[in-house]
């Protein structure tokens, strides 16, 4: 009985063919979306499960007051890391930041990320070494390589027992080699190892001061938890050694979980407000309704030819069958449909996968080979028919022979409600996805748009001083760039000029509240970075070389006088430490940071001594190509044989608002496919009411009726349906796009013509899609429609 189920079923779709390829092709979209989209959440939900202790490695946090709000930051006191201790916790690693370095073997340089971590580290994290041992993390003259970095300076020479120097000042011997951490981990960049004792030998000048200050977050510490460990308990105990400390006693920590790190890595006042999972579950629900778009086109087409299919009802019931037998046969035409749309939608995943990964920003792969994979697929095939096939088959199946068989089963308007519904239905999500897509557009324009109080337009760029060659040659490496002609200034600072690299609490002034502790950014700068980046003087002047005593100055941003509450700020002494600074000049807020949220009070003072990127301002008017290979020439002379690496500050500008760009071309995609797909139904349904009318529009004609008043007549049905779903859809985009942006303290508004474009955008969309059926209906001849009358 089986077999001849299913026989019939793919005769059936076979006599049906414009329907059928409408069903298949509508449900292969919306499956292969589903797909990319479960791809993508695999990724995302799977991210650090490359470490065999991600289930109980943590990083332990700080969070502290910060100009009247609380501020949660990966940066750990020094003496709380070193001293990290509990009946919770297993091991311990203190970790620089992830920083560039170069490394040359004879006369081959690369350069690459690296950090100098405690011995504990490459157990805690599971180093998978190809050569050599963990334990290299113990000598302070060893370092450890990825694989990649290996082989890009020493080919195919065996790495081990090497010697390379390191940022040109120091040789390290290679004592491992360590497979490379893939792209969906947090240490991706991760290139090299180096021991934390070199890291001590290097800085012993001041380090073994930092080993007792409370108030200095300079560091990463990583831990690895006993197995049930009370983390809230943990906290509350590294809370209590903290604050038994005058310099840290309004701090808190907070212990954040690896599986945590990718997808709840936003805090706000000291508590997780979630992030990444925001893009999860959004994209999980987006992918949900374009599946259910594509089951109510299956859905819609199957109950619209219900007259047609009603004689065979009627047929079967009368020679016997039950109703169960034909609820199983329509079921196994889902099925099959649904089976053919696999077959489909595997097809467009394949084709289109390297253009969702470099949407999405991706390496994600179909897994061909894996029987969890083809699993899963066939259940969501399955769920799939099942849910797209249920509709059809009980309404189907519900008709009564003898009012079939006598010729008077008539759908009726009631029968078509349904239809209209799930009409509505698919339209309200495109709308609404239309909207989104829209807003989010508008948000990154907005933030892109807002002033940045200098210029990042493309001729400045940032080169890292990651070498001896480079440091400490200020002066002579301006003259000789200056006389190539290609660069107009010159000057470096201890950061670009798109992030802030350190902040001080230390600041002291007149009319400063003893107990208050005001947090400032702070950027130390060379003579000429106002010149080079153009930043905005407002009040007094810009730092100066005909000044001597602008060794001791400083200037501040807008945000810092405002903070201060300072009325006329240029002469305010500040105090830090044993030293007082003068202001001497007030600058407009210079965007380092988010692009989204308020600039930061920022110092900026003079300090040769603190730098580690130099800034150059390209010559306006000259071909960069041209100016970049003399700077390079320069450069080698600096840094000989190291690559002239460099960035544009626009470039990096335009990073800050990569996963905004992200979700909006995404959600764009989605919402060209949802409204493919809902004018795919659309379309179908279409052709079955111009087909079920043809001897009435045959008679409207006789009678006078004009092509237009016809397709006026079909169009107007299917208008008012989705003038219905953009009434709906309105205030549903409206409540949850507001609640999106108020995330963002500098957000776009929502204005009335987005939702009127989107609604008229539809509507021409819907016009378009059904007019083809409907003029094609009005053009038919009267006398081959009305033959048979």
């Amino acid at each position: 009985m089986l077999r001849s189920f299913i026989l019939f079923a793919w005769r059936n779709l076979k006599k049906n063919r414009v329907y059928s390829a409408i069903n298949v092709l509508g449900l292969a979209t919306g499956m292969a979306i589903a797909i990319l989209i479960g791809l993508w959440m695999y990724d995302e939900l799977t991210f650090d499960r490359y470490f065999d202790n991600h289930r109980t490695i943590a990083q332990v946090m700080s969070t502290t007051p910060v100009n009247g709000e609380l501020r949660t930051s990966k940066a750990t006191l020094l003496p709380l890391g070193l001293g990290l201790q509990g009946k919770d916790i297993q091991s311990v690693s203190m970790a620089s930041w992830n920083e560039n370095h170069s490394l040359q073997y004879n006369d081959v340089k690369v350069s690459g990320d690296g950090m100098f971590v405690q011995p504990s580290f490459a157990g805690m994290f599971g180093l998978k070494m190809l050569e050599g041992s963990r334990e290299g993390l113990r000598d302070p003259s060893s370092v450890l390589l990825n694989a990649s970095t290996a082989k890009a300076l020493f080919g195919a020479e065996d790495p081990m027992g090497k010697t390379v120097r390191v940022s040109g000042s120091y040789d390290m011997t290679v004592a491992g080699v360590f497979e490379d951490f893939p792209e969906n981990t947090s240490l991706t960049r991760t290139h090299l190892l180096m021991p934390w004792d070199r890291y001590i030998i290097l800085n012993a000048h001041w380090y073994h001061n930092w080993e007792h200050q409370w108030n200095n977050h300079s560091f990463q510490a990583f831990i690895q938890l006993k197995h049930g460990a009370d983390i809230h308990g943990l906290e509350q105990q590294l809370t209590a050694v903290v604050r038994s400390h005058p310099e840290s006693a309004r701090e808190s920590i907070l212990v954040h979980p690896m599986d945590r790190w990718r997808l709840y890595s936003e805090f706000k006042n000291g508590v997780s407000v979630g992030g990444r999972i925001q893009f999860v579950w959004m994209f999980s629900l987006i992918g949900a309704f374009i599946l259910i778009l594509a089951c109510i086109n299956f859905m819609n087409l199957s109950t619209a030819r219900s007259e047609k299919r009603a004689r065979e009802v009627g047929i079967r019931k009368t020679l016997g069958s039950l109703r169960v037998q034909l609820v199983v046969q329509l079921y196994i035409e889902s099925i099959i449909v649904t089976l053919l749309a696999l077959g489909i939608a595997l097809c467009l995943v394949k084709l289109s996968l390297p253009f969702f990964n470099g949407l999405a920003d991706k390496h994600m792969r179909l897994p061909l080979t894996s029987l969890s994979f083809w699993g899963s697929a066939l259940a969501f095939t399955l769920f799939t028919g099942l849910i797209s096939g249920t509709y059809p088959a009980i309404y189907l199946s519900s008709f009564r022979p003898i009012k079939v068989l006598k010729g008077t089963f008539k759908a009726g308007r009631l029968a078509a409600l349904p239809r209209r519904v799930l009409v509505v239905l698919q339209f309200t999500v495109s709308v609404a996805l239309i909207i989104g897509t829209t807003v989010v557009f508008l948000q990154v324009q907005y933030a892109r748009d807002r002033p940045t109080g200098y210029d990042r337009g493309d001729g400045l760029i940032v080169v890292k001083l990651n070498t001896s060659g480079l440091y400490g040659h200020y002066t002579p490496l301006r003259q000789d760039l200056l006389a190539t002609g290609a660069v107009s200034d010159m000057a470096e600072s201890n950061g670009a000029t798109t992030e802030v690299v350190s902040t001080m609490t230390d600041f002291r002034w007149d009319g400063l509240k003893p107990d208050a502790k005001p947090e400032f950014a702070y950027v130390a700068v060379t003579h000429d970075y106002g010149n080079t980046v153009q930043w905005q003087v407002k009040e007094g002047r810009d730092f100066s070389r005909a000044f001597s005593s602008d060794t001791g100055a400083i200037v501040l941003n807008e945000s810092a006088v405002r903070l201060m509450g300072l009325k006329h700020p240029v002469g305010t002494v500040m105090h830090v430490q044993q030293e007082s600074h003068t202001v001497v000049g007030v600058v407009k807020d210079m965007v380092m940071e988010s692009p989204y949220t308020p600039v930061s009070p920022t110092i900026y003072t003079l300090d040769y001594s603190w730098t580690e990127s130099i800034l150059l301002r390209l010559t306006p008017g000259l071909p960069a190509q041209s100016s970049l290979d003399k700077v390079a020439r320069v450069f080698a002379r600096y840094n000989p044989g190291m690559p002239f690496e460099y960035k544009f500050a626009s470039d990096e500008y335009e990073r800050k608002f990569s996963d905004e760009k992200r979700v909006g071309q995404l959600a764009g995609v989605f919402a060209g496919l949802a409204i493919l797909i809902s004018c795919l139904g659309l379309f179908g349904l279409a052709s079955f009411v111009a087909e079920q009318r043809t001897k009435e529009m045959g008679v409207r004609k006789v009678l006078g009726a004009s092509v237009f008043h016809i397709w006026k007549l079909l169009s107007t049905e299917f208008v008012l349906l989705v003038m219905l779903s953009c009434l709906i859809a309105t205030p549903v985009a409206w409540y949850y796009l507001d609640r999106w942006l108020s995330a963002y303290a500098y957000h776009t508004p929502i204005s009335w013509w987005i939702f009127l474009g989107a609604a008229g955008g539809a509507l021409v969309i819907t016009l378009t899609t059904v007019s083809f059926q409907s003029i094609r209906a009005a053009l038919v001849n009267p006398g081959k429609s009305l033959r048979s009358e």
